[in-house]
């Protein structure tokens, strides 16, 4: 059965969420700028927060993303898209609902591979709010491609050592501890030879060069994006998650849902673009008449419009697969592909479109154009560049389709004329149109 409907009682907290945004969330994205206050625990940013996320629990709406054995409500991916949209409007929506990345995924990530022990010490604090986490992937020399990663872990008796740099290691500064895949085995293709390891904050050998903000901030160094280094870093052999060999399997429990509610938190970007648009131009006056009368204006209010319903439809198209499929197979990881690379793109005509509205107002820091835009190119490189995803997408497409046999293609038009004729050519026939 196909239904765009949302059941009554979930419409109700949708309603309570849009509400609570507007009006006790979004606020904190005025007083609270620094570059890690949605996420970090030790800011008077999460004093701030403390009280909506108690607020937030009451409601059962905490972690929804978390089964109730973690003690979230399990919610579906389409919940939890139409959710998302609406967090998306605000820095510290996701904080203040238990949602954040990267901490929701490494959640998930400790729920299934983490000891008893790593459970108790890591995974319960994290999942209350209380510490933040990291997830290191990428690498300075090597970007987001895994065959050039070098950072090395071996193992030495009950330990695994790690040697190498991390790049771009978001909340390191403040994490309690971090996920880093590592290579263990450079024999093998790294897709078979690399694996997760957990390193605890303070672990010797473990530093942080510097952290790296996105766009211009007044002291630079204070970004919430590290440089790490590891240098004969030792860690219990059973901090490795999974088995060895089999990080990048592991990584999947995280990246999947973690690609789709990027794109459903962008939706919440798109609408609040779209809404400061036209209350501009249905309030600003020139050449003798509102700007909502101009025809380019028009144009442009509708054509924003479409777009965003369009990839709106997409994203949540996308979570309908991941819960009907309840796994992440070929078809659900071509329409993630997809609304991750449309997700830079559809961000950029947006935002400046409603920034060119508002003339110079729109690019001063008096309204949040800016800031926005600043994120757009992250947008297009975190969980994977654009053009790789690209290239799954097109990749996915082709294997439905095969080549033709001669020299020409099935759809050469004198070809199917004859076949056309041969089927249907009779009834051009006089004698049997007059019988």
């Amino acid at each position: 059965m196909w239904s765009f409907e949302t059941e009554p009682e979930f419409q109700a907290e949708l309603d309570w969420i849009k509400e609570f945004t507007r009006t006790e969330i979004e606020p904190l994205d005025l007083v609270f700028r620094g570059p890690g206050d949605p996420w970090d625990p030790y800011s008077p940013a999460a004093r701030a927060m403390a009280p909506l996320q108690e607020s937030v629990k009451e409601k059962n709406l905490w972690a929804c993303h978390l089964g109730p054995e973690l003690g979230g409500a399990g919610f579906g991916q389409v919940k939890l898209g139409l959710m998302n949209e609406i967090l998306g409007r605000s820095r510290f929506g996701p904080s203040v609902f238990g949602c954040q990345a990267p901490d929701s995924g490494n959640a998930e990530i400790l729920a299934h591979y983490g000891t008893p022990e790593q459970k108790e010490r890591f995974l319960q604090p994290l999942l209350d709010g209380k510490i933040a986490s990291c997830y290191s992937m990428t690498e300075p020399q090597a970007g987001a491609d895994p065959a050039e990663f070098t950072c090395r872990a071996q193992r030495d008796g009950d330990e695994w050592v790690i040697n190498g740099e991390k790049w771009f290691a978001s909340h390191a500064r403040f994490a309690e501890f971090l996920l880093v895949m590592v290579v263990t085995n450079p024999e093998r293709k790294i897709h078979e030879g690399a694996s997760i390891l957990l390193v605890e904050k303070g672990t010797p050998g473990f530093e942080i060069l510097r952290n790296s903000a996105v766009g211009p901030y007044i002291e630079q160094g204070d970004g919430v994006h590290g440089y790490l280094r590891f240098t004969d870093c030792r860690v219990p052999s059973n901090n490795l998650l999974g088995e060895e060999g089999k990080g990048f399997l592991v990584a999947q429990t995280r990246l999947g849902g973690g690609r789709v509610h990027h794109a459903m938190r962008s939706v919440g970007v798109l609408n609040k673009a779209l809404d400061m648009m036209c209350e501009r131009v249905l309030s600003r006056t020139t050449k003798g008449e509102l700007l909502a009368n101009k025809q380019l204006t028009q144009e442009k209010i509708a054509d924003t419009y479409t777009q965003i319903l369009q990839y709106r439809l997409h994203v949540l198209y996308t979570a309908w697969l991941i819960d009907k499929h309840k796994q992440y197979n070929r078809e659900v990881r071509k329409e993630i592909a997809a609304i991750k690379a449309e997700t830079p793109k559809i961000l950029q005509e947006v935002i400046y479109h409603a920034m060119h509205l508002h003339g110079s107002l729109g690019m001063s820091d008096e309204v949040p154009f800016m800031t926005m835009w600043a994120n757009i190119p992250e947008m297009g490189v975190v969980d994977g560049p654009t053009e790789v995803h690209k290239v799954t997408v097109a990749r996915s497409v082709l294997r439905d389709y095969a080549p033709a046999n001669g020299l020409f293609p099935t759809y050469h038009i004198p070809a199917q004329y004859e076949a056309a004729m041969e089927k249907y050519g009779h009834f051009l026939d006089p004698k049997e149109s007059d019988g």
